[in-house]
């Protein structure tokens, strides 16, 4: 990370100097961005939002305070990705139990009664991330973003004990969204607050109130199968019990083991059965001894001593989506410009077998987060937010129809050779379908398709490896100035900010003319869209991947605007240029063209917009403008 930049402060460099006006406990009567539901969605968008010291955001939840346990537990590649950019992802792996290998286990060919081991594979396949899978509670997961917006210079604290009652749109002024919220703590019992907001972000859970405020309901059916799930600290001779493992048993149902960081902790989702009108009552009340018992005959002929239960919860199967995440359509179906979003589990929901609702969830927050801090700051015009429901709906749904057949092959009983008419899923299938889908779940399969956002791939070629509508798959580089090896992708932080991946051509002529073209000329398009008095890498943020070894590389001959100046003291930044790694080359790694270079696009959420030739000018040009306001005249490097 960089610091100092404006002037030499002692402490803590993380924790940002307070704005005016930063948190008060009050509710105010105005804020430009508000926020219901303090879950992964929500204080996502609550911590990118906390970078832009100029927007006034606030998220309120029923609850009196922060979540303490339980709940979703998975936190995918993807998303530990994500995390970095927060600045957070060396917390979470120190913590984390990593997710190395799983396991599966089925019945004893010889006594079906007890189980034995089928297979061993690798959890997430070798160079899908720079990052693990691994699995931290939620509530700790949700204490690393509260302390980020802690830290921000808005000093960003959730309202505990504040629910929505109502969201009316009446389009009146600079805060067209009127909201109503109640009380919910015992000295204030049912006192309603009322709040104008620019924006409103329903991240309520599956009964959402800002969702039903905008005409969605949330479609689907149950899957009607029942599963308890148990945080336990117990004593076992079950061999894997610090692996991942799904075990499938004769006649006892099914079983997933997820062992929990700590090196104790273990978490069990423990097939109840099929959920009918009869006995839906019934399993709802599932006690935790119930629980346990099911595991423990799964297990059979290992024994399980459970010591003790951290948290344990039943829930029935079901997979549900509405068909926007915005108000962007009006019930009589004619447009508006969007006020009200919905993203998490007011949108979505599913089982917790594939564990993606809470990085799916998160992956909202992101995307709606950046986009509403564009549009805040006047970077981009109110059709940037449109986006947001087109784009992510899609990915929602891709994970419904994923989480359908997951649970449903997770719930199914082996198949018994003996009785091959009984049906059932073989084991084996089960495992080749776990490791297929190793890309879904580590959350990189996500690919946007080609829209406002996301080119053409015309120029595909000249870096196949970086897929346009995908996330930026990083690589290991050198960096020039200090010869620190590092990923390029943690270059990025989640600022808000576009990068421009400069790829140098094989003579470096390209390059060189691409920075003067971007310093010097009228129609640059750094010129066009950065604010007046702003650094130059305010909006777009150019970095620059030579292909010299680094120690080849005079710091002194790079261009100006690979060393822009910077700040109110015009210091010059150094960490903009990057050689690739001879252990490691990023230009073999990514299929990026050596004789010609590439220009790659990164959105602030770390999804590729579009892969471009170092002197395609026009066309970055053209790209750009459709999301950025032109902004003359701007102070360039």
């Amino acid at each position: 990370m960089q610091f100092h930049l404006n002037g030499f402060h002692v402490g803590d460099p993380t924790i940002e100097p307070a704005v005016t006006g930063a948190f008060r406990a009050d509710m105010p009567d105005t804020v430009d961005v508000l926020i219901a539901g303090s879950g992964p969605a929500g204080l996502v968008l609550a911590a990118q939002l906390s970078q832009f010291p100029s927007i006034k955001a606030r998220i309120v939840e029923r609850r009196s305070g922060p979540l303490l346990m339980g709940q979703a537990d998975g936190v995918a590649c993807r998303t530990v990705e994500m995390f970095n950019a927060f600045g957070l992802s060396d917390r979470m792996l120190r913590e984390a139990y990593w997710v190395n290998e799983t396991a599966f286990w089925r019945p004893d060919a010889t006594d079906r009664g007890a189980i034995k081991r089928t297979g061993r594979v690798q959890d997430t396949e070798s160079g899908l991330s720079e990052f693990p899978h691994v699995i931290v509670n939620q509530a700790r997961v949700q204490e690393y973003l509260l302390d980020v917006m802690h830290r921000s210079a808005q000093r960003l604290e959730p309202d505990y004990d504040l629910e929505v009652v109502d969201v009316q749109r009446d389009d009146v002024g600079d805060y067209p969204v009127r909201v109503t919220l109640r009380r919910t703590n015992a000295s204030q019992l049912d006192e309603l607050v009322t709040v104008r907001a620019k924006y409103v972000v329903g991240c309520d859970g599956a009964r959402s109130r800002v969702r039903t405020s905008i005409g969605q309901t949330l479609n689907g059916d149950a899957a009607n199968h029942a599963w308890g799930v148990m945080d336990a600290l117990a004593v076992t001779d079950f061999p894997d019990i610090r692996l991942k493992v799904a075990i499938q048993s004769a006649s006892e149902g099914n079983l997933l083991i997820i062992p929990r960081e700590g090196g104790y902790l273990v978490r069990f989702y423990v097939d109840l059965g099929e959920v009918t009108p009869e006995n839906r009552d019934t399993i709802k009340q599932t006690k935790v001894d119930r629980i346990i018992q099911t595991a423990q005959r799964i297990l059979h002929p290992y024994s399980l001593d459970v010591k003790e239960v951290a948290w344990f919860s039943v829930y029935e199967v079901g997979q549900r989506l509405t068909d926007r995440f915005d108000d962007a359509i009006r019930m009589d179906g004619t447009k508006q410009v969007p006020r009200v979003f919905i993203a998490g589990d007011a949108c979505h929901t599913h089982s917790a077998k594939a564990g993606q609702g809470m990085n799916v969830s998160m992956q909202d927050g992101f995307n709606l987060g950046w986009k509403l801090g564009a549009v805040l700051q006047g970077l981009s015009d109110v059709d940037l937010l449109r986006t947001y429901s087109d784009e992510r709906q899609p990915v929602a749904q891709e994970l419904i129809d994923f989480d359908k057949e997951w649970s449903a092959m997770m719930a199914a009983p082996p198949k018994d050779p003996l009785r091959p008419e009984a049906g059932g899923i073989d084991p084996e299938e089960l495992q080749a379908y776990f490791v297929r889908a190793g890309r879904y779940t580590a959350g990189v399969a996500t690919r946007y398709r080609p829209g406002a956002l996301t080119g053409e791939s015309t120029y595909q070629s000249l870096a196949s490896g970086f897929t346009i509508g995908t996330r930026f798959h990083s690589s290991t580089v050198v960096r020039v100035a200090d010869a620190k090896p590092m990923q390029l992708g943690h270059a990025a932080r989640a600022d808000g900010r576009w990068r421009l991946y400069a790829f140098s051509d094989a003579s470096g002529e390209a390059l060189n003319a691409l920075c003067e073209n971007w310093a010097t000329s009228p129609d640059s398009i750094l010129k066009l869209i950065t604010p007046p008095g702003a650094d130059w890498d305010h909006v777009v943020d150019l970095r620059a991947v030579l292909q010299k070894p680094h120690r080849d590389v005079r710091v002194g001959d790079l261009h100006s605007l690979l060393l822009p100046r910077k700040g109110r003291y015009g210091l010059i930044d150094y960490e903009k240029v990057f050689t690739s790694d001879a252990a490691s080359d990023i230009f073999v790694e990514r299929g990026v063209s050596r004789e010609k270079g590439a220009l790659v696009v990164v959105r602030p959420d770390q999804y590729v917009a579009h892969v471009l030739p170092l002197d395609a000018h026009a066309e970055l040009s053209d790209f750009l403008l459709r999301i950025f306001r032109i902004h003359t005249p701007a102070l360039v490097a």
